[in-house]
């Protein structure tokens, strides 16, 4: 019966995490197309070290080393997921113990080590949000559901390793009455925290609180995994295609639409003749800028979803820092909750639905995108790759583009380019007149 039980919530819990992620994916996709397949030797290599070897994190490295440690164990532990995996389903208790011998034991000591390490992180994390109120991490764009996240997610760390130790800790004690000696697994950490808090109970006791941390573990490593697509915490898959698609050119080298392009070719060509009829078919104009999610390009969309909320780039903002409203946390989250509502909208309606809402005024104020001077900070910071500030520039190209909407600063200089080539209010006749004075 507990192999059929094991199996139903095996093929439920994956099953449902893949339909979770296959619909993130279709929302993605609704972003317009933007070519990241170049320079894959590249790519791999900033994959690696960004995301896998969490290079941009120790630029603080407090944070960095606790973070660390959880990451590690997160990866490790997956080790012993494998043989719980195998023996819930095979109904074997510790499948792999007799094959690989000492090196099961040494493996399952570090899985233990490492356990107890993101332990100490977990609390430490809980710690630096509820104790110590990090300003970076009681903004108010984490009021509420987000801060809620944050906390939930290291709660359920805490629980998930009380169960490893709980069934590793009570394993050992069985070890020891089943065999009339005093046995061990050896496990590091469990061989001796096993009899100090275990010791003495009956084994039937000893059995129930066994299968409680053996199916605590399980459980809550499905409901972590169904609990992702709906989390912050889901930077911990995305952040690796995250990084592998990133863009490669250097910072503050702004994307030009093609179209508007080879129109300002044509007007400088003096051989082009402008009534030739196109040589491809006209297609239905694109959007100057962006308006709404589907206006951004997929990268944007999965920087949204990649967003782990840790605030650095809004610490790091200049605009933010002397008290603007600009915070480039609050434009990738505001982007993942519009895109999360229009494929919803899909979804229950159809692709031809419309909320009458849109990314810009519903969810972005001009207020914002217009207070970021476009100085990148935010970009250099995310360990992940982010790119908050070119979701920024393609609302302001849609403000400026589409609805000639603009701060009255910018209106005189935009004049003075237009009519004099230069931002200043004279005629390009009288730029030298300084050398003429004496």
């Amino acid at each position: 019966m507990s192999i059929i039980i094991f199996a139903l919530l095996f093929i439920v819990g994956t099953g449902l995490f893949t339909y979770n992620i296959l619909q993130i994916r279709s929302n993605i996709l609704l972003g317009k197309s933007i070519n990241r397949s170049d320079n894959s030797s590249e790519r791999w290599k900033t994959m690696i070290l960004v995301a896998l070897g969490q290079k941009k994190m120790f630029t603080r490295p407090i944070p960095a080393l606790l973070h660390l440690a959880i990451y590690v164990a997160f990866i490790i532990t997956q080790i012993e997921l494998i043989e719980i995996v195998a023996d819930g389903l095979s109904g074997s208790h510790r499948v792999f113990r007799e094959a690989l011998g000492g090196f099961y034991t040494f493996m399952i000591s570090f899985i233990e080590i490492l356990s107890f390490a993101a332990l100490v992180a977990t609390i430490a994390f809980l710690s630096r949000r509820n104790l110590l109120k990090l300003p970076r991490l009681n903004m108010k764009e984490l009021a509420g559901w987000p801060a809620k996240d944050a906390n939930l997610i290291l709660i359920m760390e805490i629980v998930l390793v009380s169960c490893i130790f709980t069934m590793n800790g009570t394993d050992e004690v069985l070890l020891s009455i089943k065999s009339n000696e005093a046995l061990s697994y050896g496990f590091a950490i469990s061989s001796w925290m096993g009899p100090a808090i275990f010791g003495g109970m009956s084994e039937h006791t000893l059995h129930i609180l066994e299968q409680v941390g053996w199916w605590g573990h399980i459980l809550m490593v499905f409901a972590f995994l169904n609990y992702l697509p709906y989390s912050k915490h889901l930077h911990i898959l995305f952040a690796f295609p995250n990084t592998y698609y990133s863009n490669l050119n250097r910072k503050g080298k702004f994307t030009n639409m093609e179209s508007v392009t080879a129109e300002v070719k044509l007007m400088l060509d003096p051989n082009a003749d402008p009534y030739a009829s196109p040589t491809e078919p006209a297609s239905e104009p694109q959007r100057f800028g962006a308006k709404d999610v589907t206006d951004l390009t997929w990268k944007n969309l999965m920087d949204s979803y990649s967003c782990t909320e840790c605030g650095r780039c809004t610490s790091s903002c200049p605009a933010n820092v002397t008290g603007k409203l600009l915070s480039p946390r609050k434009i990738m989250m505001d982007t993942r909750d519009r895109l999360t509502e229009v494929g919803n909208n899909i979804k229950k309606h159809g692709k031809e639905y419309s909320d009458g809402k849109s990314l810009l005024g519903d969810y972005i104020t001009e207020e914002e995108i217009w207070a970021c001077t476009s100085c990148n900070a935010c970009v250099e910071e995310c360990p992940v790759n982010i790119d908050p500030l070119s979701i920024i520039v393609d609302l302001r190209r849609y403000l400026v583009m589409e609805e000639s909407k603009m701060p009255t600063e910018l209106t005189g200089m935009l004049t003075n380019i237009e009519n004099n080539g230069a931002p200043w209010q004279f005629s390009p006749n009288d730029r030298l007149n300084w050398a003429n004075e004496e």
